[in-house]
């Protein structure tokens, strides 16, 4: 009976907070555009000035990643994520071709339902309000049930700052007792009008068969190929750095090195430099255990932990200041551990004979999860990165910097966002890094260029009489007849003209 008056209490909340959300957003819909700029800045500021609080929050709620790298991934989620929508038209009038007569008129899509990981769970918080404030839409967050506490903290952080400024209260909500069903109905609640879900396979699945707009993104198994031409020394810094970064909890982190076989050695000496630990044979097959107990499922007990903690699972001793584990592997399923999704500072490393070999062995850890989403390339060869560019199936490719925060935009001219779409390679309607822009409706006004002239009804029966008279005579004469159709056509509604007038 306890449990069930929980689900209900979440249910209530839940639809209290659509309500609230949808008159406040109904509200907002008469902002200036310069009203909505001061919010959507009053509240990056806010988010940003909280970013270091909010990251030691959320590691000891969630015991996931790193609290100095949570606070990193807040500023992006909050600065530069600002810096890069700051100047966008989204009110009234945000465009017109003038040659064309074409006026585009923005539109806000009312309710958005923002789903929030765990792994990410006030940066992504911070990312998706500015964004729906930005375009005249009000947000419900159901946040991670392991991440209640710091998701909500940081909503707090942002709506206090957007009352302030000058936003109607209760456009930004925030479900707070963890309920799965409370988090399914939000996503088919009626007054819901959009879905942006990060999150698990099923979490995403679920958005899409809301019947509900719904941008969701797939998972990452991203693939790093160091070919042979790479900079080697600054190729393995930056893949142990990325590793690293937050212990692997950002989707677009690499979790397979492809290697060229030609420069293994440098490799792996530059790999030990850096910190990283290669597992004997006997202890690889430990610790695939410990990755995936269940075959094609990832331990929830190694994501976003530290070597130390996931060697300490697996009964393995590793050298003081190890940074990241590396498993060499020949294989590619569901069923072999360490070429699956680790979100973990855990690698596979694979040698290849070429580049045709690379590309086999990239397609393939693609295609067991991580389609349509990323991959990385350390290469000094622009013509080998650009063949990948083309062939392989995924939204986004780094090249010679670190993909998890290259992919989000931190060291790559790509549009700074937590929601990463995969396209219809991932089974997302988008391959962009999702935006302000994808959160607005944009009307066309079209005034008349060019005139059409309709036959008058006179026009009408001629064609229709010549159309006749010609189908006769053809039939007389017979088909085996000389006649040339169009010759006969011409010549009866000459015909048909001259008597008509």
């Amino acid at each position: 009976m306890q449990a069930l008056d929980a689900d209900l209490l979440a249910l209530q909340e839940m639809r209290t907070a659509v309500k609230t959300a949808k008159e406040a957003q109904l509200k907002f819909m008469s902002y200036t555009q310069q009203q909505v700029d001061n919010i959507v800045k009053a509240v990056a500021e806010a988010a940003f000035k909280e970013s270091e609080r909010l990251a030691y929050m959320a590691v000891e709620e969630t015991g996931m990643g790193v609290a100095v790298h949570k606070k990193i991934k807040n500023e992006v989620g909050s600065r530069d994520v600002y810096e890069s929508i700051k100047d966008m038209k989204t009110v009234g009038i945000i465009g017109e071709d003038k040659v064309k007569k074409v006026v585009e008129i923005a539109a806000p899509f009312g309710v958005v339902a923002g789903i929030i990981p765990t792994t990410n769970p006030t940066s992504t918080a911070f990312f998706k309000t500015l964004i729906s404030l930005k375009t005249r839409n009000a947000i419900v967050v159901s946040p991670h049930p392991y991440a209640v506490n710091c998701t909500h903290e940081a909503l707090k952080v942002c709506d206090a700052a957007a009352v302030k400024a000058g936003a109607p209260e209760g456009l930004i909500q925030c479900l707070t007792m963890s309920s799965m069903e409370a988090t399914q109905q939000l996503m088919k609640h009626p007054d819901v009008n959009l879905i942006l879900a990060t999150g698990g396979g099923a979490l995403v699945k679920a958005a899409y068969s809301s019947g509900k707009p719904a941008y969701g993104v797939g998972p990452g198994n991203v693939p790093v190929y160091i070919e042979r031409s790479a900079k080697v020394d600054k190729a393995v810094r930056d893949i142990v750095n990325s590793k690293s970064f937050d212990y692997g909890t950002i989707c677009a982190t690499e979790q397979a090195i492809v290697v060229d076989k030609n420069i293994l050695e440098l490799v792996n000496r530059e790999l030990k430099k850096n910190g990283a630990y290669i597992l004997s044979d006997e202890e690889k097959q430990i610790m695939e255990k410990v990755i995936s107990p269940l075959p094609g499922k990832v331990n929830p007990k190694i994501v976003g932990k530290s070597p130390q903690t996931i060697a300490k699972l697996a009964g393995i001793s590793i050298p003081e200041g190890t940074r990241i584990i590396i498993g060499m592997e020949t294989k590619v399923g569901k069923d072999v551990p360490f070429s699956l999704e680790k979100l973990s500072p855990v690698f596979a490393m694979y040698v290849v004979n070429d580049v045709n070999h690379a590309k086999e062995i990239c397609l393939a850890l693609l295609n067991i999860g991580g389609r349509g989403h990323s991959l990385s390339i350390h290469t000094e060869n622009d013509s080998i990165a650009r063949e990948f560019a083309v062939e392989m199936p995924v939204s986004r490719i780094m090249v010679n910097t670190m993909s998890s925060v290259g992919a989000v935009g931190g060291t790559t001219g790509l549009m700074p966002s937590f929601t990463l779409g995969c396209g219809t390679f991932g089974g997302n309607i988008t391959s962009d890094n999702v935006t302000a822009k994808h959160l607005l409706n944009i009307k066309r006004m079209a005034y008349g260029t060019k005139e059409v002239t309709l036959p008058s009804r006179e026009e009408e029966k001629t064609t229709d009489t010549t159309d006749q008279v010609v189908s006769e005579v053809l039939t007389k004469v017979g088909s085996d007849s000389d006649i040339d159709p169009e010759v006969v056509k011409n010549l009866v509604s000459e015909i048909v003209k001259q008597l008509t007038k």
